[in-house]
């Protein structure tokens, strides 16, 4: 309720933005007009303010039906994010983890957030597309508006490459982690993405492509980034991303010049034609504001040894996105679990009076399944259940919302008779086909799996980087349009019971 509150109280004073590939995301950007000619004229939805009144009265309905909910609200609000993670993902993550663990029953082990008491479904669609990608759906659970596929932090009256539309003030919505500044709170986000990929960008962004991570991304689609400031020049410049306590992620190429210059230990091309150096820009802001507490890190080591928690804390761990977990051997990059727990010590620091509020994304669940490696995605998936109970075990319950959830889905399914059966594997074949061939228990309806019907027997499917069968072929497997799952914990947890709009989820975390 109070998020609706302070959205109509700011919504004239959001902050302005001067005029200055590895997702599915390509797809949609590369069709973007699919339902053009049904949107072109002007709709209600297009309005931040039919999203806002639309939440508020589910709000209102819901309340009633929980006239024990308590009055204490949240002091902080923590919400995860696993990035494609269908409910089909979480069951087989689920099953993985037993079959790892030697469980005789290997359905029975939740993940850490099953054992949340309350549960629900989230509507992911967009504006303009059924199957929603990260950008538009950042823009729902994150800023509680639904707008169109590629955007980030705006209204539906911008379309997709529209720099002049996104660069208007009006046309901005701003995000639950800029409300949560407002009213006091210490704020961060961690990722095994870039930092300046959808999902992030949606705690801080406003943009007609999600793919303007840099200057030169800009250039690339022929706009002038002299005069619009890109997704990583909105992070460090801008309001509320300079603000945040926390940024741990991957992404360094966005923050540094595409000259190779020498920053700490590392001497790497970055990607912008600006020669900004992003990362020094950051360090000059908090100097320029008289700030004494606050470090830069780039890798694990750096993080682990940090002698005092700061008040603000900056982590770029890779040029691009981080690795995955089943690559990073000699852990030179920090897990998702102690990305959370570092970022949850600043928080508690810095937000001990206000509270804080935190953003996680597990984002190499998404980009898995994309390249259809079924088992990296359930073991990503893993390691969010990982991140989220180690910031459970560092929080309280009585003043800590938990929420965990997904942007969209994927198109894994899990099929068969036969997994389960003599202690076949989930990675394991579900069965005979009438061609006399056998096949896997998980497979995609589309992707760079895909192949004639062969004898699969012989083959290695519990290989972790194995590609599981797709029906249809494509280099890159696609998002799926069905709901996805919502776990919540904590203060107004019973908000989030039943099936909602995606947009409904910042409106009922505040």
């Amino acid at each position: 309720m109070s998020f609706l509150i302070i959205i109509f109280g700011f919504i004239t004073v959001c902050q302005s933005l001067p005029p200055k590939n590895i997702d599915s995301g390509h797809y949609f950007i590369k069709h973007y007009d699919v339902r053009k000619n049904k949107f072109d004229d002007f709709r209600p939805e297009h309005d931040a303010k039919y999203w806002f009144e639309k939440a508020e009265n589910d709000l209102i309905e819901r309340l009633k039906n929980f006239n024990n909910v308590g009055k204490r609200k949240a002091k902080n609000i923590i919400l995860f994010m696993g990035d494609g993670m269908s409910i089909p993902t979480i069951t087989s993550a689920r099953i993985l983890q037993g079959e790892r663990n030697n469980l005789t029953l290997t359905e029975t082990q939740p993940l850490s957030f099953e054992n949340f008491h309350v549960s629900g479904l989230s509507k992911t669609y967009c504006l303009d597309h059924g199957v929603a990608d990260s950008a538009c759906s950042a823009t729902a659970y994150l800023n509680g508006v639904k707008a169109d596929v590629g955007t980030i932090g705006v209204n539906g009256r911008v379309k997709y490459n529209d720099v002049e539309a996104s660069a208007n003030v009006s046309n901005h919505v701003n995000s639950i982690a800029y409300f949560a500044q407002k009213m006091g709170k210490s704020t961060g986000f961690v990722t095994t993405a870039r930092v300046t990929h959808a999902s992030p960008a949606g705690t801080y962004a406003h943009v007609a492509n999600r793919e303007w991570e840099s200057d030169r991304a800009m250039e690339n689609y022929k706009i002038n980034s002299v005069l619009y400031d890109d997704i990583a020049e909105q992070l460090v410049l801008r309001e509320p991303g300079k603000n945040f306590n926390v940024i741990l992620g991957g992404g360094r190429k966005n923050f540094l010049p595409l000259k190779p210059s020498r920053y700490n230990k590392y001497f790497e091309k970055g990607n912008r034609l600006d020669n900004k150096n992003l990362i020094q820009e950051w360090i000059n802001d908090k100097k320029k504001r008289n700030i004494k507490n606050y470090n830069y890190v780039s890798s694990r080591k750096q993080l682990a040894t940090l002698t005092t928690t700061p008040s603000f804390l900056l982590g770029l761990f890779a040029s691009s996105h981080l690795k995955y977990n089943y690559e990073n051997n000699n852990k030179e990059e920090p897990s998702l679990e102690e990305m959370t727990e570092a970022a949850i010590k600043v928080l508690k620091k810095t937000g001990s009076e206000n509270g804080f509020f935190l953003f996680v994304e597990g984002g190499k669940i998404d980009i898995a399944h994309h390249e259809s490696k079924a088992q990296v995605a359930l073991d990503e998936t893993i390691e969010l259940s990982k991140a989220v109970a180690k910031a459970v075990e560092m929080t309280n319950e009585e003043d800590t919302l938990i929420v965990v959830t997904s942007d969209h889905s994927h198109t894994l399914t899990i099929s068969g008779y036969d997994f389960g059966k003599e202690k076949e594997s989930l990675l394991g074949f579900g069965g005979t086909g009438t061609d006399g061939y056998v096949y896997t228990t998980l497979s995609y309806a589309n992707g760079p799996g895909y192949s004639e019907r062969k004898d699969l027997s012989k083959e290695d499917t519990r290989k972790i980087d194995y590609l599981f069968p797709g029906t249809v072929p494509l280099q890159s497997e696609t998002h799926g349009g069905d709901d996805v799952a919502v776990f919540a914990t904590g203060p107004y947890s019973q908000l989030f019971t039943g099936t909602y709009e995606q947009s409904y989820i910042p409106h009922a975390m505040a």
